[in-house]
């Protein structure tokens, strides 16, 4: 394990501890999110529903050929593909150019743009590999079913929930004012 540990710091020697937690974050949602979206296509069949607490909450597996909510799924693959792995790509880079701006001292906005840029490079996968996202959580109630989503869309809902916060903390100040911290 010592030589583990010594190519582990050798690798991540250039990085600050910021940068440190950012990566851990961001693996860890990524294999969550593409973990559980493997199991899921490996072992239920599509449009499959798993109960799991009756009349609120289900597993079923879907695909989304479109953004959130199904936002462009009419459209035709050969548009649509290409513009929402772009977009994404847009999004990601715009994510670490705002990691980058954040002083260390920031904690909750760090955690909250690591949570979207982590859900949104994992459904990116899920893109570039199927040309759709992979959804399995059904929350419902009677009829009234919320669209289907997944890891990816609640760390980023999650991160977005969060950022609301820490912004409505700062009162008007800017933490995206400082210098460049990478």
């Amino acid at each position: 394990m010592p030589a583990l540990r010594r190519g582990i710091e050798r690798w991540s020697g250039g990085l600050s501890g910021k940068w440190k937690n950012i990566s851990g974050w961001l693996a860890a949602i990524v294999i969550l999110d593409q973990l559980t979206k493997a199991i899921v296509d490996r072992t239920m069949a599509l449009y499959q529903s798993i109960p799991i607490v009756d009349g609120w909450f289900n597993l079923t597996y879907v695909r989304n050929p479109g953004a959130a909510f199904g936002i462009f799924a009419g459209n035709a693959e050969i548009f649509r593909r290409p513009f929402l792995i772009l977009v994404s790509i847009l999004a990601s880079g715009f994510i670490i150019t705002l990691l980058r701006r954040l002083a260390d001292r920031e904690r909750g906005l760090i955690a909250a743009l690591t949570f979207i840029l982590g859900g949104a490079v994992g459904n990116l996968i899920d893109r570039v590999f199927y040309g759709e996202v992979i959804d399995f959580l059904d929350v419902y109630w009677r009829n009234y079913h919320w669209p289907a989503f997944n890891v990816a869309d609640s760390f980023i809902t999650i991160g977005v929930a969060i950022a609301l916060f820490s912004l409505y903390k700062h009162k008007g100040d800017d933490p995206f004012a400082g210098p460049v911290n990478s």
